[in-house]
C-alpha cells in the first residue's frame, strides 16, 4: 500500500473503533526504493497489532516471531500467550539475539535480497520466453512471489489444478478474493528455488496453460 493508503487506513481505524493487524513478513525483502514505514510505526492511536516472523528471512525451522501491540493490550495478549506455554525455547531466543546484536542478520538479509532478486529476474526472463501470450509476469519491487496474469478466457483455478499434475504448485487468484476478477491470475513463488528448478517450472507451467485450452 502507498503512504496515503496506509495514513488513510489507519484513519478509518482510528474513527471506527477497529484493530488493524499487520502481518509484516517480508518486507525486509526489498529490491528498489526506499523501505515503506510499516502501519504500527504510523500508528499514533494505538490501533495497529503488528505481527513480524524470523522463519522467512531465516529459515522456517526457527519458529520464532514477535508481536507489538498498543501498551495498553500488553497484559491481555501476554496472558494468552501463557496459556500456550510461558515462552519458546530459551536457546533459540538467545541464539537468534545474539545472531541479530552481531550484527550477522543484517548481512544475510542483504545476501538474501541479492539471491531473491536475481531468481526474480530469472523467473520473468523465462516466462517471456515459455508463456509470452498465456502469462504476463511483471517485476515486484519486494516480495516472495509475483502475480502472473491470464488471458481473459483461462480460468486460472483450472490451470493451477492442471498445473500440480506437471509437478508445479502455484495458487489461484481467483481463491484469494471475494470478487470476481477481470484476469485469472498465478501466484508464482521463486525464492526457494534455484536457476534450474525455475526454468524447469517454467517450462511445465507453460504446457499446464496450454493443456486446459484443449479440454
Amino acid at each position: 500500500m502507498s503512504l496515503s493508503r496506509r495514513l488513510q487506513l489507519l484513519e478509518w481505524a482510528s474513527k471506527a473503533g477497529s484493530w488493524i493487524v499487520e502481518d509484516d513478513y517480508d518486507s525486509e525483502l526489498r529490491y528498489a526504493g526506499r523501505p515503506l514505514a510499516s502501519l504500527q510505526g504510523l500508528d499514533r492511536d494505538g490501533r495497529v497489532l503488528y505481527i513480524g516472523t524470523f522463519s522467512k528471512m531465516i529459515f522456517p525451522a526457527l519458529r520464532l516471531g514477535c508481536l507489538v501491540v498498543p501498551r495498553d493490550l500488553v497484559e491481555i495478549f501476554t496472558a494468552v500467550r501463557a496459556l500456550n506455554g510461558s515462552h519458546s525455547a530459551l536457546i533459540d531466543q538467545a541464539t537468534l539475539a545474539a545472531f541479530i546484536t552481531e550484527g550477522h542478520l543484517a548481512r544475510h538479509i542483504r545476501r538474501m535480497r541479492r539471491l531473491y532478486e536475481e531468481r526474480q529476474e530469472i523467473l520473468i526472463s523465462e516466462a517471456k520466453k515459455h508463456l509470452k501470450g498465456k502469462l504476463e509476469v511483471k517485476k515486484s519491487v519486494s516480495g516472495m512471489h509475483l502475480i502472473g496474469w491470464l488471458n481473459d478466457d483461462v480460468k486460472d483455478y483450472s490451470v493451477a489444478k492442471k498445473a500440480a499434475e506437471f509437478g508445479v504448485k502455484v495458487a489461484a487468484v481467483s481463491s484469494h478474493s471475494f470478487t470476481k476478477q477481470e484476469r485469472g491470475g498465478l501466484i508464482l513463488g521463486y525464492t526457494a528455488f534455484n536457476e534450474e528448478q525455475i526454468k524447469k517450472g517454467v517450462k511445465q507451467l507453460a504446457k499446464a496453460i496450454k493443456s486446459p485450452s484443449e479440454n
